[in-house]
């Protein structure tokens, strides 16, 4: 079996498992908040969150923590397919229309930020940092290009189930920064 049949075969099973853990563990998210760490929050800094789909860990709770805080929040956008995700401010006045993969995002009048922190969802990760995303890179394609342009910070968001002993990886992967999971904060050296 090829890494991209091992991937591929991975993202079938987490994808259910993921949905189960979310029906499981419905106070996760606010866990999670709770356990970000203070060190990570830096106001006037912008926190990259999501809209959760398939069963990711909803990060409207760290949201809520960020803002609160004084961080900027910005939502991921797909422009081009195949291309680094651009990140729009979120506020409550934010006008969201479908990106280029129908997924919901600010729409071209939200500006245009570059993220500090950058909060990503996956499927599965390991104890070194790696992610198993849904497979179209676009997380990878983009925290490459940011680490380029100067220093940023990315954390997976995920439940502690989702954690597994080894996941495979290729030159193309980019690792994360951190877990943060609803049992706590971990960083990754």
């Amino acid at each position: 079996m090829t890494p991209g049949d091992l991937k591929s075969e991975l993202r079938r099973f987490w994808r259910v498992r993921r949905r189960e853990l979310a029906r499981l563990h419905p106070d996760a998210p606010a866990q999670a908040a709770e356990a970000f760490p203070d060190a990570l929050v830096r106001p006037g800094h912008c926190a990259a969150l999501y809209h959760p789909l398939g069963g990711e860990m909803d990060p409207g709770p760290l949201a809520e923590r960020l803002r609160a805080h004084k961080m900027g929040i910005c939502l991921p956008v797909v422009e081009k397919l195949n291309a680094p995700l651009i990140f729009r401010s979120w506020s409550a006045h934010t006008v969201f229309v479908p990106d280029a993969l129908g997924v919901r995002a600010p729409d071209p009048r939200s500006p245009e930020t570059r993220p500090d922190l950058v909060v990503c969802p996956l499927l599965a990760f390991d104890g070194k940092g790696h992610r198993l995303g849904q497979g179209g890179g676009y997380y990878d394609r983009t925290l490459h290009q940011l680490r380029l342009e100067g220093p940023i910070i990315a954390v997976g968001l995920a439940f502690a189930e989702q954690e597994v002993e080894a996941l495979p990886a290729d030159a193309l992967d980019q690792r994360l920064d951190g877990i943060l999971t609803e049992t706590g904060y971990r960083a990754f050296s």
